[in-house]
This record gives structure tokens, C-alpha cells and sequence, in this order.
């Protein structure tokens, strides 16, 4: 994992909301924009009600540009499927908590493959139960909104349990990255901001504005 710290602000826009009919040249346009990072949602149609994209996306986007690839795995067993996820070229792989899997072998695996380990909880999940694995990490991914489609309202309600990961993290001497996913714009990103998250992931207010640049910075600087 590159030297980001848990300090740094990272903007991950979500290819969800790109042009599919481009997909490496809009990958290229949020680089030129100032992405640090590329995220990119994977959805199977059984852990979450819809159906993205597979590895050979990821490995699309892997060979075409340089840039940081923020994998997001909604995916019922991805224990199952991560070896093909590794091989495709990510290099942050996050799992859900909710998924049907061994939780810390999956976050061991990750990590022996030389990426970067990420937890995902949905709003409904309490922190509580990812507390045993903050030590297991590098990311931990709290949705704001419930997985499965874009486009959906900032959960304001998940705040608290970003501030609660946040003080624990300090308190324990950890280091891993707060990231938010779900209605994350201008006025959200600074909400998510206060409450200690530092990496944003922000669909159709970076891919769908009219300067990506601009709602980039602006997002960055909320």
C-alpha cells in the first residue's frame, strides 16, 4: 500500500457512475482530475439486489491506467472469489462483515497477496461487531447508504459510528483509513469530513458534474 495516511484526505470516485461506453477514458479523467483513487463496486446479485461488474473489469482498469484501484467486493462469498480479484490487479480489496465467509482469513488472505485489507459495514450493522478486527485492517468502510445501487440519500445516522471507529482507532494505536460510500457531495463530504472519515467515495458528483476537476477539489476541500 502506498504511503497515504490515515490523516490524508483520498477522493475515490466510483466507476458506477461513469460512462461504461468509456470506461478507460473516464478512468484516465478522473486522474486528470485529481483522484488519488478509483473505486469500483462489485455486486453479484445475491449479496445485494443488482449486478455490476466482474474481474475482468478490474483487470481492464489495471492494465490501462495507473492509478490506485479501490475494490469494493458486495459479493455473498468473496472468499471464493478473491484469488481472481488479486490476480485482476487490485490493490485495496474490501469484504463485507455481513457476507458468508471466514472474516479473518479472508482479511489474512488479502493481505498475504500484498494488498491492502478493507471491513465494509451497512448501516444497519453496529460497530460493535467489527471491533475484533480493527486490528486486522487497513480500511474500514462504512456505507451511507444501503449497498446495492447509486444514487441513493447520505445516511446522516451512520456519523456517530465513523466518530466511535475514529476515537478507537486513536486510542488503540491503529492506523487504518475511515471511508464512506453512498450520497457523498460537496455538503455530505464535509459531514462525513468532522466525523473522521478520510477517503470519499463520490459517484455522480464527480463523474456526472460538469468539471470533475472542480467537484473533485471542491469535494476535497469541503
Amino acid at each position: 500500500m502506498k504511503n497515504w495516511k490515515c490523516t490524508d484526505t483520498i477522493i475515490a470516485p466510483s466507476l458506477l457512475a461513469a460512462d461504461w461506453g468509456k470506461v478507460t477514458q473516464e478512468v484516465s479523467r478522473s486522474i486528470q482530475a485529481g483522484a488519488e483513487w478509483i473505486h469500483l463496486d462489485v455486486m453479484d446479485g445475491n449479496f445485494v439486489d443488482n449486478i455490476s461488474f466482474g474481474p475482468d473489469m478490474i483487470a481492464a482498469v489495471s492494465e490501462s491506467n495507473d492509478t490506485y484501484l479501490d475494490v469494493h467486493l458486495m459479493i455473498a462469498r468473496p472468499d471464493h472469489f478473491l484469488d481472481r480479484f488479486i490476480k485482476a490487479g487490485s490493490d485495496m480489496i474490501t469484504v463485507h462483515l455481513e457476507a458468508d465467509h471466514d472474516i479473518s482469513e479472508t482479511l489474512k488472505r488479502i493481505r498475504d497477496a500484498g494488498c491492502g485489507a478493507g471491513l465494509a459495514i451497512n448501516p444497519a450493522t453496529p460497530l460493535e461487531n467489527a471491533l475484533p478486527y480493527l486490528e486486522e485492517i487497513d480500511l474500514l468502510l462504512c456505507m451511507t447508504v444501503v449497498p446495492g445501487f447509486g444514487g441513493q440519500s447520505f445516511m446522516t445516522e451512520v456519523m456517530p459510528k465513523i466518530e466511535q471507529a475514529s476515537t478507537l482507532r486513536d486510542l488503540r494505536g491503529l492506523d487504518f483509513h475511515i471511508e464512506v460510500d453512498g450520497g457523498v457531495d460537496i455538503k455530505t463530504a464535509a459531514i462525513a469530513k468532522k466525523a473522521g472519515a478520510n477517503i470519499l467515495v463520490a459517484g455522480s458528483s464527480t463523474f456526472k458534474a460538469e468539471d470533475m476537476k472542480l467537484a473533485v477539489e471542491a469535494i476535497r476541500n469541503a
